[in-house]
C-alpha cells in the first residue's frame, strides 16, 4: 500500500480530501473520481482560503501534482454542472418548441430531432421515399388513362373522331389557313423524333405490353407468340401501304425546276434523281402521316382494352412495368392525334389526307374488326368474359 504524505496524517479531520488521494495513489483514477477529487480539492479550498492549510494559493507537492495533471477535467466538469439542464419545451410563453435560452436571447439555439426535414427522412430511407412518391404519380397517371383510352366508347367512337377532325381541319387548310406556328414546321421535335419513325416507337412499346399483359391472364407462352404475331402483320401493313403511296407519288408525278410547279425536267424519271439535282417532285402523294397515326393510335386503343381483365399486385414487379407501359402507350396516343391533327390543317391537300385516312381505316378494320375474331388469325386480346380464360393471378 502507498505511503500517505506527512502534511495529510497531520490533519486527520480532513477525512473528504485524504479519501480520493488515497483512492487515487492505489487505483487508477476514473472519469467519475477525477470530478470527485477536484470537487474535494475546491471545497476545501475555499472552506481555508488556500490549498492545503497554508498560505493563501501554497500547495503542497501531491496537491500540486494532481491540480496540474486533472485541471482541464475539472473546469469541464465545472461547466457541466454550473449549467441547469434546459427545459424541452417552453412552460410558459413562447411556441411549443422553443426552448427558454432562444427566447431569452442566449446563444444557443434549439435542437431539432432528427430526422423532422424531408431531406432528412429521404436520406435516411435511402431514396424509398421518393420513389414511393414516384411511384404514386405514376399510378395516378396510368388510372387516368385507363378511364380515357380503355373504355368500350373510345374503341366506338375514335375511328369516326378522326374522320370528323380530319374534314373540318382540310376545310379550314382551305377556307382560312392558320398562321405558321412551331407545329407548322416539319422540322418540330414531335414530328422529327416521334411521328417520323412511329411505327418503331409502337412496336417497341406494344411488344412488352402485349406479352405481359397476356401472359399475366393466360399463362401461355404458345397464346402469348400467336398474339404478338399481331405486330408481324401491322409491319407487314405498314410496309406495304407506304409501298404503295411512293410508287403512286413516282408514276403520276414530275419534276420540276421551282416549287410553283414551272419548267418540267423531263430528263429526271424519278423522285430522288430530280431531288438530287435540285428539282421538285410534284405527284399524287398520299399522306403517310394520316394512314400511320390512324393505324397506330386505333391499335394501341384495341391492344390496352385488355386492362380491363389485368388486376396485379402493387407490391409486384409486374404491377410496375405494367403501370408504366399503359402510361407510356397513352402518351404515344395523344401524340398521334395531336399530330394527326396538325397534318389535317397544315399539310397535304383534302384528297390525299382522305385517301391516307381511308387506308389507316382500312388496316384497322381489316385485322381488328374482321380477320382477328376468326380462329385462324392472332386473335383478339384475351376478354374472360369471351374467351374464358384461365387468369393467373401471381401470387408467389
Amino acid at each position: 500500500m502507498a505511503e500517505v504524505s506527512p502534511r495529510l496524517q497531520e490533519r486527520p479531520n480532513d477525512a473528504v480530501t485524504a479519501a480520493p488521494i488515497l483512492q487515487g495513489y492505489i487505483y487508477p483514477p476514473s472519469a467519475s473520481s477525477k470530478y470527485f477529487f477536484t470537487s474535494a480539492f475546491s471545497q476545501t479550498r475555499a472552506r481555508r482560503g488556500g490549498w492545503g492549510g497554508g498560505r493563501p494559493g501554497e500547495r503542497s507537492g501531491e496537491e500540486q501534482e494532481f491540480g496540474d495533471r486533472h485541471a482541464p477535467e475539472a473546469a469541464a466538469a465545472t461547466r457541466g454542472s454550473a449549467r441547469a439542464p434546459e427545459p424541452k419545451h417552453a412552460s410558459r410563453g413562447g411556441t411549443p418548441g422553443q426552448c427558454a435560452c432562444a427566447r431569452s436571447g442566449g446563444a444557443e439555439a434549439p435542437v431539432r430531432a432528427k430526422g423532422d426535414t424531408v431531406a432528412e427522412r429521404a436520406r435516411r430511407g435511402g431514396g424509398r421515399w421518393l420513389t414511393r412518391s414516384g411511384m404514386e404519380h405514376l399510378e395516378r397517371c396510368e388510372w387516368l388513362l385507363r378511364g380515357t383510352l380503355v373504355r368500350a366508347a373510345v374503341r366506338r367512337y375514335l375511328p369516326w373522331a378522326l374522320v370528323a377532325s380530319m374534314l373540318a381541319g382540310s376545310l379550314l387548310k382551305e377556307l382560312s389557313p392558320l398562321p405558321e406556328s412551331y407545329l407548322s414546321n416539319k422540322r418540330n421535335v414531335l414530328n422529327m423524333y416521334f411521328v417520323k419513325v412511329a411505327w418503331a416507337w409502337t412496336f417497341c412499346l406494344l411488344l412488352p405490353f402485349i406479352a405481359l399483359t397476356n401472359y399475366h391472364l393466360t399463362g401461355k407462352a404458345g397464346l402469348v407468340l400467336r398474339r404478338l404475331s399481331t405486330l408481324l402483320v401491322g409491319t407487314a401493313i405498314w410496309y406495304i401501304c407506304t409501298s404503295i403511296f411512293s410508287n403512286i407519288e413516282h408514276y403520276t408525278g414530275s419534276c420540276y425546276q421551282s416549287p410553283a410547279l414551272e419548267g418540267v425536267r423531263k430528263e429526271h424519271q424519278s423522285k430522288q434523281q430530280c431531288h438530287q439535282e435540285g428539282g421538285f417532285w410534284h405527284g399524287f402523294d398520299i399522306s403517310g402521316h394520316s394512314f400511320l397515326l390512324t393505324f397506330c393510335a386505333l391499335m394501341i386503343v384495341e391492344e390496352m382494352s385488355v386492362l380491363h381483365e389485368v388486376k396485379t399486385d402493387r407490391s409486384h414487379c409486374l404491377h410496375t412495368a405494367i403501370t408504366t407501359l399503359v402510361v407510356a402507350l397513352g402518351i404515344l396516343t395523344f401524340i398521334w392525334v395531336l399530330m394527326f391533327l396538325c397534318t389535317a390543317v397544315y399539310f397535304h391537300n383534302l384528297s390525299q389526307k382522305v385517301f391516307g385516312t381511308l387506308f389507316g381505316l382500312l388496316s384497322w378494320y381489316g385485322t381488328y374488326g374482321f380477320w382477328y375474331p376468326k380462329a385462324f388469325s392472332p386473335g383478339l386480346p384475351p376478354q374472360s368474359c369471351s374467351l374464358n380464360l384461365k387468369q393467373d393471378s401471381y401470387k408467389k
